[in-house]
């Protein structure tokens, strides 16, 4: 495996408070062993050429050349060369920022070729500044970067949000996918304590520092999430509704969603419903 790598972390990230850490440019050789690993940062990998697979948390995925994988802090994942030519393919390390899907993944599989974006520009525009590392080059490769997910938000089907934030440890990244998975049990800081063997005074705080929000607050935001894609896309009533979002009552769906949004939830699907409806 051939690699050319760069680090660096420029004082000034705007407009994303995020620092490239790494980039690395590889070829994938006979005599490279595919291991299973994870990070602690967010990882961009595109396909330059070739074909094979990715694992992803156990799972198997065919790439192959213009595909674009993004990996979460904290998923263990690795790639396999299947075909000839071998896989080639550049890798980039992100620090600060994460992304939130709508599936709850924390991983996305994205075919630029398909979608005809050219993004490979973009990362050989990156990795000319790397290499060249001109006067500004690092403002300029964290501007490209901001570019390549700008481009992302055209072509994905699954739309997405990015979390901006310090890495995350391991123990709250599990529990931020337990709580994107489980928002519907009922669930308690004590229980999340006992899932992730910490003080629950420390895991909040850990928790709160890297998301900028409790667990607590984080279980509710995400099951008001889930409320408004409920009321804009089902006829379920919003009792049944509270059930499957995990509210314990309707009255309590009722009053986080008046909260948050600044309207009651009836209102709300009344609005969205409204919109759709042909003139």
């Amino acid at each position: 495996m051939s690699t050319h790598s760069l680090r660096f972390s420029p004082e000034d990230t705007a407009p994303q408070e995020i620092t490239l850490l790494n980039a690395s440019s590889s070829l994938y050789e006979g005599d490279w062993s595919s291991i299973p690993h994870s990070h602690a940062f967010t990882e961009l990998f595109y396909v330059r050429d070739g074909q094979g697979e990715f694992l992803l948390e156990g799972k198997i995925y065919p790439i192959s050349k213009d595909d674009l994988i993004i990996v979460n802090p904290h998923i263990n994942h690795t790639e396999i060369s299947r075909e000839n030519p071998p896989l080639s393919y550049f890798t980039v390390g992100v620090d600060g920022l994460s992304f939130s899907f709508n599936d709850q993944k924390e991983y996305r599989i994205f075919n630029c070729r398909k979608k005809k974006t050219d993004l490979l520009f973009y990362f050989n525009s990156l990795f000319q500044e790397l290499d060249n590392q001109s006067e500004g080059y690092e403002k300029i490769c964290i501007y490209m970067l901001n570019i390549l997910i700008l481009q992302l938000r055209r072509i994905t089907d699954s739309p997405f949000e990015l979390i901006t934030a310090q890495h995350p440890s391991r123990e709250c990244a599990n529990i931020k996918r337990f709580l994107d998975s489980n928002y519907g049990e009922n669930i308690s800081l004590d229980h999340l304590s006992a899932i992730s063997h910490l003080n629950k005074y420390y895991l909040s705080h850990e928790f709160t520092k890297y998301y900028g929000i409790s667990p607590m607050n984080y279980l509710n935001r995400k099951r008001i999430e889930v409320c408004k894609e409920l009321l804009e896309n089902t006829d379920y009533g919003i009792s049944d509704i509270a059930h499957l979002t995990g509210f314990s009552s309707q009255s309590y769906l009722s009053q986080s969603f008046r909260k948050s949004c600044g309207m009651t939830a009836g209102t709300y699907r009344k609005l969205k419903k409204k919109r759709k409806d042909p003139i």
